[in-house]
């Protein structure tokens, strides 16, 4: 394999080198906060080392797949951390993700073992997928022991029929107490970086079917350092951190948990967002530090109480996971008094290849420079073996440790991915003379809705199980909010009926709300290439003009 690191000046290191080095340095220092309770780096690594020893006493070890199923909570921190210790490899999915694409997911990565609240609403669909999916188990963690004292008192008792009902006899479900008591220190791992893979994080990649991408220790680590070089002014120990993205992204992944561990930073862990809280914790705990997507941004923004909530807190804010328009990153620096920096990446790529420097210029509709030891290349659309000159557009390309290592389970789309050795993005874009990269449009068919990848195939899939459907095609259009929506056009099989309504009420049950369209059109037919496949590019010119001013 490739030692991109190397060539960067980047050592290549296990994950958990980034936790023992702040536990060593900044072991009283606050780690996590969550909801006014908070933990420090000496606690929080004598956690990770109990759940990574009950793990090992579970069966965990080199390369056993363990699936995170989790909302923002301490728990999320600490079972990425104690997998990798005890030497598996962490499966990030979605706790929004319905039964089928849980089910897809499992099976896809061969997770065995899953982690998730005792939450009903996420539990139950894991549980009744577990049996059919090869699930050995599944560790629950009670919501109420992270709360703050009174809160964890109260919760299960204002919110019994919201917790889920489970047997610890069957043979598969273990509570978080049980996995932790009594255990000793756990066995030490040898960790190859260059070769081990960290994180299996799920993507759609050009294609749509979402597949993952194996991110080694060696690319997690290097990008965590690579943005803290290009950032250039973060205080190592002194740094509160908001965590309202969540975890399971790769983008929260990196500058929400990853980053802030290693710079010894306290994360203030968000469950959810809801603007009026979000704005509130701001007010209260004080974050200097805030990555977050376009989408949250415009909300704030838009907040008709603004006035009332302190934002002077905050140093730096990152946008990420969508394009960030301008007037958006204006409006917000003017009204918190705070810089607003727009980075580019994928999950491929761990995900960040360029920022625009905090420090340095920032300019209007680029994602910035490429961070330390990252080569953007752009390359020839119709021949990606050539690049082109500067200032030309064609597929973005990339070099750099933070590079994946490919996809699990899939040797032809990793030869696919990469062209001389660059990864291919799939995006259009070009470098202006002073190493600016400018991001004109993307060759995939991903719809980014606040900051979430949204892959139409997998909505057209979930259409396709509806009886009446004969033929369906799903685009993104604009939308105020979200920067884009999913919208689906239809056409049903003869002597069938349906309304767009009826659905959209069969979509609530088969895709996530992330996913479900902002609308369903049904037509007589569905324009068609010569060939006879199905063509959006008709659909997205009939949606501009409707549009014109997105």
């Amino acid at each position: 394999m490739l030692d991109r690191n190397q060539d960067a000046g980047i050592a290549a290191a296990p994950v958990s080198d980034l936790l023992d080095v702040s536990v060593a340095e900044h072991g009283a220092r606050p780690a996590m906060n969550f909801m006014g309770r908070k933990w420090t780096y000496a606690q929080l690594g004598a956690m990770v080392d109990d759940v990574a020893a009950g793990l090992q006493r579970l069966g965990v070890r080199k390369e056993t797949r363990v699936g995170l199923c989790l909302p923002n909570t301490p728990y999320s921190v600490i079972f990425y951390y104690a997998i990798l210790r005890a030497g598996g490899i962490v499966v990030n999915f979605s706790p929004l993700y319905v039964e089928r694409e849980l089910a897809n997911q499992i099976r896809d990565s061969g997770t065995t073992i899953m982690v998730v609240p005792d939450l009903k609403v996420i539990h139950s669909r894991v549980a009744a997928i577990a049996a059919d999916t090869g699930l050995k188990s599944i560790i629950v963690c009670p919501f109420a022991q992270v709360l703050p004292w009174l809160k964890g008192l109260m919760f299960p008792l204002l919110r019994r029929k919201d917790l889920a009902e489970f047997s610890r006899e069957d043979g598969r479900h273990i509570r978080y107490q049980d996995l932790v008591r009594d255990v000793g220190r756990p066995a030490p791992v040898s960790v190859d970086p260059l070769r081990d893979v960290a994180v299996l994080q799920y993507t759609g990649g050009t294609t749509g079917i979402p597949k993952g991408a194996m991110l080694t220790h060696a690319n997690v680590v290097a990008n965590a350092r690579q943005v803290m070089a290009h950032v250039k002014c973060l205080e190592v120990g002194g740094e509160r951190v908001l965590g309202v993205l969540p975890l399971f992204h790769v983008f929260a992944m990196t500058t929400v948990m990853n980053i802030p561990i290693a710079a010894g930073s306290e994360i203030i862990l968000v469950p959810r967002f809801h603007l009026g809280d979000l704005l509130a914790t701001i007010a209260t705990q004080k974050p200097t530090l805030f990555p977050g997507v376009p989408t949250i941004y415009t909300a704030i923004n838009n907040a008709p109480d603004l006035a009332k909530y302190d934002l002077s807190s905050l140093r730096l804010c990152i946008s990420g996971g969508a394009p960030l328009p301008g007037e958006v990153r204006h409006r917000f620096e003017e009204l918190s008094g705070c810089k607003l920096v727009e980075g580019y990446g994928l999950s491929e790529t761990s995900p960040v290849l360029t920022a625009n420097p905090p420090l340095g210029i920032i300019k209007d509709g680029s994602v910035g420079t490429a961070v330390p030891g990252t080569q953007i290349e752009i390359r020839d659309l119709a021949d990606p073996t050539r690049s082109v000159p500067l200032g030309e557009k064609g597929e973005v390309c990339a070099r750099g440790p933070q590079v994946m290592a490919g996809y699990w389970n899939r040797p032809e789309e990793t030869a696919h991915a990469f062209v001389d050795g660059a990864f291919r993005t799939a995006d259009v874009g070009y470098l202006d003379a002073d190493g600016y990269l400018f991001l004109v449009d993307r060759i995939k068919d991903v719809i980014l809705c606040g900051g979430y990848n949204v892959y139409p195939r997998v909505i057209e899939e979930a259409l396709y199980l509806h009886p009446a459907v004969a033929e369906c095609v799903v685009i993104g259009v604009p939308d105020k909010y979200r920067g884009q929506s999913p919208k689906a056009f239809v056409t049903l099989r003869a002597e069938t009926q349906a309304t767009p309504e009826e659905l959209l009420i069969f979509l609530a049950t088969q895709v996530s709300k992330i996913e479900m369209p902002k609308d369903v059109e049904i037509r007589d037919t569905l324009p068609k290439t010569l060939v006879g496949k199905l063509s959006k590019k008709e659909l997205v010119e009939e949606e501009r003009r409707k549009h014109p001013e997105a």
